[in-house]
């Protein structure tokens, strides 16, 4: 992989494929379809999906390419891969409630190792730097016109005082039980993968999820937050959480700030 090269080509599809979003998700109306497994699917995942998968094969032809709306490419097994979701939060983006991202990532040796998450509505761009991680407000700026940027750094955590996020739309009685664990002096509620992105920012310390997501999901809101120094581990064992698994799913587990103490699984 050109990693010099890597970085570039996810910011440029990934806001290139925002501005495919928003023009469906700034129409009268559009399509809602049911997928196989119950969940919502648009013209804009697709639309953005096969802009994303077709920039990655023709930019980096010998690396697979795994994506969340073609199936085909969930039975391939790599040991490094580029992995997509073009529209991650589809029932936030159904209820035009703002909160979805455009996830790409670079996974090597289980780990995601670079990572972008375009939130288009709301118009913050994540990405990871060799050196970091990075916010860029993009604002109305063309593509080769970067807006204003600076550097995400997790805080270091008040364990009196915590912040924790959880999901908007996935939120549970297990979850509120864990939660309630800890110390808390606020909580919020985000969509998508900008749960990982507010613990990079400083902006929440915990984020645990007791439910059923795949590596698409969280590949690239990942590597985000390890490159703002926060790390992401297993729930039941709290070992750090690997790609590449059967499938591509992901067990439960927690993203955070260095600093909470964890608190055990029950």
């Amino acid at each position: 992989m050109d990693m010099e090269r890597l970085t570039p080509v996810l910011r440029r599809l990934a806001l290139e494929a925002g501005a495919k979003i928003m023009e469906i998700y700034d129409a009268d109306d559009f399509d809602v379809r049911a997928k196989s497994d119950d969940s919502p699917v648009t013209a804009a995942d697709e639309a953005a999906d096969a802009l994303i998968a077709a920039g990655l094969r023709e930019a980096f032809p010998d690396t697979a390419v795994i994506t969340e709306e073609q199936a085909e490419s969930h039975k391939l097994d790599a040991a490094s891969f580029l992995i997509v979701d073009p529209l991650d939060g589809t029932k936030e983006f159904v209820k035009r409630r703002g909160d979805f991202t455009v996830n790409i990532a670079y996974v090597a040796d289980g780990q995601p190792v670079r990572g972008v998450v375009y939130a288009p509505a709301k118009n913050r761009l994540f990405y990871t730097r060799p050196d970091g991680a990075t916010v860029e407000e993009t604002g109305p700026f063309g593509l080769d016109a970067p807006g204003e940027t600076r550097p995400l750094k997790v805080r270091t955590p008040d364990e009196s005082a915590l912040i924790v996020v959880a999901s908007k739309s996935h939120r549970d009685a297990a979850t509120d039980d864990y939660i309630n664990r800890y110390s808390v002096a606020d909580s919020a509620a985000a969509g998508s993968s900008l749960k990982f992105c507010l613990v990079a920012a400083g902006e929440a310390d915990l984020y645990p999820r007791l439910g059923r997501t795949m590596e698409w999901d969280t590949a690239a809101g990942h590597a985000v937050l390890n490159g703002a120094g926060g790390r992401v581990v297993r729930f039941d064992d709290h070992s750090p959480l690997t790609y590449g698994k059967p499938g591509y799913e992901n067990p439960f587990f927690i993203a955070y700030a260095p600093g909470v103490t964890l608190r055990p699984a029950r």
